[in-house]
């Protein structure tokens, strides 16, 4: 099956984005996928913040994306936008690094107000980064995302949307057959 990386862009420790991100992984290593979580919290900020593209950090997740089939975006939205950890990590990324890939962005936030982010904040700048296919992504409202603990983290109603939008990327990877593994 294919590489995923898994890019949770969530400043925060006990982020109810990576909570989101963890579940969709496990679906995706359920249908055979490889999943390669990355938190852009666990980098380091100087490196972040200071564009050192060189940094063996900044250099090892660069090497991440390369190596990726798929990619599976996750942000909070703050202010209508993703995070601004997200966008130190994706500027630092060679201008192409997406070029061939698969896409999923998946947002969460407080408000249905903030559902247009994924299309007119992530998408464009996951375009202009080569990405070859840009699946439907799916915002998440924060009350829907368990804050820790519980059998499943996301709600049955949340689950089952973010099963549609998982199981469209692995298609769009050519995992039709994991798929149904995962259903079995």
């Amino acid at each position: 099956m294919a590489a995923i990386l898994s890019v949770s862009g969530s400043p925060s420790p006990t982020s109810r984005t990576t909570r989101l991100l963890r579940h969709v992984d496990d679906r995706l290593r359920r249908q055979g996928h490889e999943v390669t979580p990355l938190e852009v919290r666990s980098l380091p900020p100087e490196a972040l913040l200071g564009a050192d593209f060189a940094h063996p950090a900044i250099t090892a997740a660069t090497e991440l994306f390369a190596q990726a089939d798929g990619v599976v975006i996750g942000t909070p939205v703050y202010k209508a936008a993703y995070s601004g950890l997200l966008k130190s990590l994706l500027d630092l990324l060679p201008q192409y690094a997406l070029t061939g890939k698969t896409v999923l962005p998946l947002a969460t936030g407080g408000s249905t107000a903030h559902v247009l982010a994924i299309d007119y904040a992530l998408r464009p700048v996951l375009s202009s980064m080569g990405a070859a296919h840009i699946v439907q992504g799916w915002f998440t409202l924060d009350k829907d995302i368990a804050a820790e603990g519980g059998a499943s983290p996301v709600t049955p109603a949340a689950a089952l949307a973010l099963e549609q939008v998982t199981d469209q990327f692995s298609d769009a990877l050519g995992g039709r057959t994991g798929r149904l593994a995962a259903a079995g």
